[in-house]
């Protein structure tokens, strides 16, 4: 990035984490970098097992004894690349451009969620003219699997009371809770044989995708889901057999990739392309407005080796087809905010195993355990494992919040509009560090964001230097 962009030393530390690498689940390099840019500069700072940091400044002249402020983002990013991307994530910086207001990658994620709120952070440890309070920079790791480092995180290094997160992607709105949420993972039973007759390769492509929180309620096409639609569509044309299924990459994007190799006898494949094609034209009819660009391929495969047996390949299109996915109740107390939902996030194929990772999320726990219970009794009615892992707890609205109240009226001083206070439906690290950290005040924030989680992420420059101002201007009012 040759342009230089203003806030200079935001922009710089965002620029600095866009070359390291830090999909979530390999952190350790961004990790460390952290670790030398405290102690370069003689921060205290400390790393748990899990690569958490927590870097501490003190409060500038006239602010020593004032009282911490916690600053709190989370170093991984969720890594999605075009289809015909040669990017590597495990080495390659993300390459960035300007487009006017616009800063893209090109061809992946962007990663500014959550790259630009820690750069806010390290800008902040790094000035020596913005007054502040003693800043506790808290960084999370494996926050896009399933916020394990915030799990993970032992209270007793902080002390703050007050805790901004800076990981919002909408200028001037604020959230003050969020729902809670688990993934579930079915694990399919399947039976291999040996391969015969012919076979047809199924592509599904070109769709948005998303944050299945955030995106879910605009209703656009999952690939898996598809999937399962096109399968049952395909098996009342005749005897059908799975060889390769997979779709999806990330259990809280909204997938958008999929893909199947089906065998059967060869007049009965011809039938099957022919209704596939047919069902194509009537989906992308169906999901024109919000998923215009959908594209589903049928080609003809030449040699497969092995494939399911009939039985395995027909429980697995029956889950597919009757678990629900998408929105499944929106809040009655809150206009348009969803208030449970589940995404089919991967479905993967790994030596004789097929698995499928779902995203439950719900703002009432109750609703939350109805629809992970659904999900397991679907799976046991077609032999297959069902798990849980990586759940995490709603944040419940505070009534009485005084950093809530501050931002509200730094941000009408600051821009000269009204924020909005709002609950968001995605999950926020919030829940779980509000369990570990009861007495402390929080509110979550941060500049525009747009299609986070896909490669079609962006940010709007501006937004960035807006919310700079805010946040100086907020911990100037912390004292």
């Amino acid at each position: 990035m040759k342009k230089k962009l203003s806030p200079k030393q935001v922009f710089h530390y965002f620029e600095e984490l866009a070359k390291i690498p830090r999909c979530s689940g390999n952190e350790k390099q961004v990790s460390d970098y952290l670790v030398n840019f405290a102690k370069k500069r003689k921060l205290a700072v400390f790393q748990d097992k899990k690569l958490n940091v927590i870097i501490k400044k003190p409060g500038t002249k006239g602010y020593e004894d004032s009282p911490a402020v916690i600053l709190q983002g989370h170093m991984d990013m969720v890594c999605e690349k075009l289809e015909n991307s040669s990017h590597d994530f495990s080495k390659d910086p993300i390459s960035l451009t300007v487009d006017g207001d616009f800063l893209r990658a090109n061809g992946t994620t962007l990663g500014a969620d959550n790259g630009i709120g820690v750069a806010y952070g390290l800008a902040i440890l790094d000035s020596d003219d913005i007054p502040h309070p003693p800043v506790e920079l808290l960084v999370t790791t494996d926050e896009e699997t399933g916020m394990y480092g915030a799990a993970s995180l032992k209270a007793n290094h902080l002390i703050g009371k007050t805790l901004l997160n800076i990981d919002a992607e909408e200028e001037g709105v604020f959230f003050t809770s969020c729902a809670g949420g688990r993934i579930s993972i079915i694990e399919f039973d399947t039976h291999w044989m040996k391969a015969s007759g012919k076979a047809l390769l199924i592509k599904i492509s070109g769709l948005k995708g998303g944050h299945s929180g955030l995106e879910i309620i605009q209703q656009r096409a999952n690939a898996i889901k598809l999937l399962g639609r096109i399968l049952d569509a395909a098996r009342k044309e005749g005897e059908l057999n799975i060889s390769s299924i997979a779709g999806g990459s990330k259990h809280n994007a909204i997938a958008s990739l999929a893909q199947l190799t089906i065998a059967g006898e060869a007049s009965v494949l011809k039938k099957i392309k022919a209704i596939v094609k047919d069902l194509s034209v009537e989906l992308k009819k169906e999901y024109a407005a919000v998923d215009p660009d959908l594209k589903v391929t049928v080609t003809s495969v030449d040699t497969i080796a092995t494939q399911l047996d009939t039985i395995s390949t027909q429980k697995i299109i029956d889950f597919l087809l009757i678990a629900p996915n998408g929105v499944q109740s929106m809040s009655m107390d809150l206009e348009n905010l969803v208030e449970s939902s589940l995404n089919f996030g991967v479905l993967e194929q790994s030596d004789k195993s097929i698995r499928l990772t779902i995203s439950v999320r719900s703002s009432v726990n109750s609703i939350r355990e109805e629809i992970t219970c659904g999900l397991e009794a679907l799976a046991k009615r077609v032999n297959a494992k069902s798990s849980r892992t990586g759940e995490y707890p709603a944040w419940r609205y505070e009534p009485d919040s005084k950093i809530r109240d501050l931002c509200v009226s730094v941000y009408k001083e600051v821009s000269g509009n009204d924020a909005v206070v709002r609950a968001i439906h995605a999950g926020l690290e919030c829940g779980l560090l509000k369990e570990k950290l009861s007495k402390t005040d929080m509110i979550s924030f941060g500049p525009n964001l747009f299609n986070v989680h896909t490669p079609a992420e962006y940010l709007s420059i501006r937004s960035v230097a807006n919310m700079w101002d805010f946040l100086k201007a907020v911990l100037a009012k912390l004292k």
